[in-house]
């Protein structure tokens, strides 16, 4: 699915738009090839993409149906995809941390099942403790890593870029990285995250500064 938006005037829609127009340099994480940004742009109409939609746009088309398996239709909505080189980089934007908070999935009770088996082997995979249901807490945070599983595990050389804005008083945002680095520890104890797991290669974070984007 294609999902137009609207040219940015707060928060992380704003900024990410922004900063990409302005060539993404600031999206790189250190030692990280140069990215080339194929969303959200000003000429398609800054759209964003899901489900199939997404593969399509990261160059793994051939992969959709394996995706309508593993997640049902309304899956992530990626607010950046990238390309750097032979890898797919998918991207989480936030500038605030309510929008970090997420609430439960409110899936059907059939999409709910497929979900729960998704999250559940991803879990499983990274040996996760036992016992947390991923489908109620930091239900956002944990379906992004599950997408990333998916693609690593169908052999595609793909990257998870948390891009955490700080400094946007607009939104009441974080004022240092540090801000967001308890949030996401938070997230990671909730989901029975270890510090180090499988993913962790591959999950990358950037705090861009909004004052130098303003």
């Amino acid at each position: 699915m294609r999902v137009v938006q609207p040219q940015g005037t707060r928060g992380s829609l704003k900024w990410l738009q922004i900063a990409i127009e302005r060539g993404g340099a600031m999206l790189c994480p250190d030692a990280f090839p140069s990215i080339r940004w194929v969303s959200p742009l000003k000429g398609d109409d800054y759209a964003e993409y899901r489900d199939a939609a997404f593969l399509d746009v990261i160059g793994q088309g051939h992969l959709k149906e394996a995706l309508g398996s593993f997640w049902p239709k309304r899956g992530p909505q990626w607010d950046a995809l990238g390309l750097a080189g032979d890898r797919a980089v998918l991207v989480e934007a936030k500038a605030h941390l309510d929008e970090f908070f997420s609430p439960p999935t409110q899936a059907s009770e059939k999409s709910l099942s497929m979900i729960g088996t998704a999250l559940s082997g991803t879990a499983a995979r990274l040996q996760a403790r036992t016992g947390t249901d991923w489908t109620k807490v930091f239900f956002q945070y944990a379906n992004r890593i599950a997408h990333l599983d998916f693609l690593r595990q169908h052999r595609v050389d793909a990257h998870l870029l948390f891009v955490s804005f700080i400094g946007d008083e607009d939104m009441g945002g974080p004022t240092s990285r540090d801000e967001w680095r308890a949030a996401f520890r938070t997230a990671d104890y909730a989901l029975g995250l270890r510090r180090r797991h499988a993913l962790s290669p591959y999950i990358h974070h950037v705090w861009p500064d909004v004052s130098k984007l303003a």
